[in-house]
């Protein structure tokens, strides 16, 4: 495998992020979300999304409430991670999102990217605290957060994206998975920080 190389996002990489983020959520979301929303307009939509998202930052992230960091080789872009530092008063940072190119999967890249994470809530966050939302029927994913550490606190209804009630195939649930404090997330391992192999 081709080396990773990683580095903040900006407004020039929103269309390469949102084509990653619609294939990853056709691939784990199809059966909580809508068929026709999946295969319809949901490039356009994560587009908009990320569009106003990397424009919000500016060119010095390190200023900004949010860090996008992008998980890139030869082939192009293989992941990249979303952290709204503390976001909610109790949880700390939201992870709001993790999404690794199927063709990257099983390489490192995701750990890595939650290291880099983590260091950006240590770096720039008042709370350690740290936290993401995964849909209950991604067991997969559910079961890396569980191995770099995170709890399920609780279950509740997925929201519609976009506010649209039509985009979800019924009423969903989410996990909400939680770290008291990120540095102790294995992730957060120096081994893992530096390499994408591991």
């Amino acid at each position: 495998m081709a080396p990773v190389r990683f580095r903040a996002a900006d407004e020039r990489d929103a269309a390469e992020v949102a084509l990653l983020h619609a294939d990853s959520w056709r691939r784990h979301y199809r059966g909580a979300y809508a068929d026709a929303f999946l295969d319809g307009d949901v490039v356009a939509d994560r587009r908009a999304v990320w569009s106003a998202r990397l424009a919000a930052t500016g060119p010095d992230a390190a200023t900004t409430a949010v860090a996008t960091i992008l998980a890139e080789d030869d082939r192009g872009l293989a992941g990249f991670v979303h952290v709204v530092l503390d976001e909610d008063p109790r949880w700390g940072s939201l992870v709001d999102n993790l999404h690794v190119a199927h063709t990257h999967r099983r390489a490192g890249i995701g750990t890595a990217l939650m290291a880099r994470a983590v260091a950006a809530i240590g770096e720039r966050a008042a709370s350690p605290a740290m936290y993401l939302w995964v849909l209950e029927q991604n067991t997969s994913a559910q079961e890396f957060y569980r191995v770099i550490g995170g709890t399920c606190v609780e279950t509740v209804e997925v929201g519609p994206p976009g506010g649209d009630p039509a985009r979800l195939n019924g009423s969903p649930n989410k996990l909400r998975m939680a770290w008291p404090d990120a540095a102790t997330s294995s992730a957060a391992t120096p081994a893992s920080a530096t390499s994408a192999s591991g």
